[in-house]
């Protein structure tokens, strides 16, 4: 989480400010509608809007088999998806993570990425994975390696400059009750 403080609950209209301890965020895989619409909602602002990677929308064909892990930011207000990251699976054992995107609002927040990314590799654990991979940008690198992923290759991919990673499993032990998730905490990630 991030230092002693406020943060802003965003699900809620007007600005309204919450302390710390009423807000929490749960990373699980994203079960409902709503909750899928909003992993969808943030990639394209992320993908498409900030970055100009995708014109209009970066749904494509992985969406159809991929399994959306979202990040609510749970207040007393309510929850908001502040994160996601899709899972699929292209042949057995084998298993990619992709579209990883965190809410501009939410980044100061601190821990959602590497929820994110911990949810997404074990519960590919969970269901036989032998590898997991994921095309990561470049000035995401250091993160990933701090959570135990290493650098295949080097390439470019919609212009821009990613690295193929992978990620050590022996760091990811297997989450079966993905749909239930976990909370973030300073030791969760």
């Amino acid at each position: 989480m991030s230092s002693v403080g406020e943060l802003t609950d965003f699900a809620a209209a007007a600005a309204v400010k919450v302390r710390r301890s009423d807000a929490s965020v749960r990373i699980k895989l994203a079960t409902t509608q709503h909750e899928v619409a909003a992993t969808r909602a943030i990639r394209r602002a992320v993908f498409c809007d900030e970055q100009g990677i995708f014109n209009g929308d970066d749904i494509d064909a992985t969406d159809r088999i991929a399994t959306p892990i979202a990040a609510l930011l749970q207040t007393p207000a309510g929850d908001e998806v502040v994160g996601t990251v899709r899972i699929h699976q292209p042949e057995p054992g084998l298993w990619y993570g992709s579209r990883l995107a965190v809410a501009r609002h939410a980044r100061r927040i601190g821990s959602v990425g590497s929820g994110l990314i911990k949810l997404a590799v074990c519960t590919a654990n969970a269901r036989g994975c032998h590898t997991f991979l994921a095309q990561v940008q470049a000035q995401n690198v250091p993160l990933f390696e701090r959570l135990h992923w290493h650098s295949l290759q080097q390439m470019d991919i919609h212009g821009r400059p990613h690295h193929l990673m992978q990620a050590d499993l022996a760091h990811y032990p297997a989450i079966h009750d993905g749909d239930v998730g976990f909370v973030l905490n300073r030791h969760t990630a």
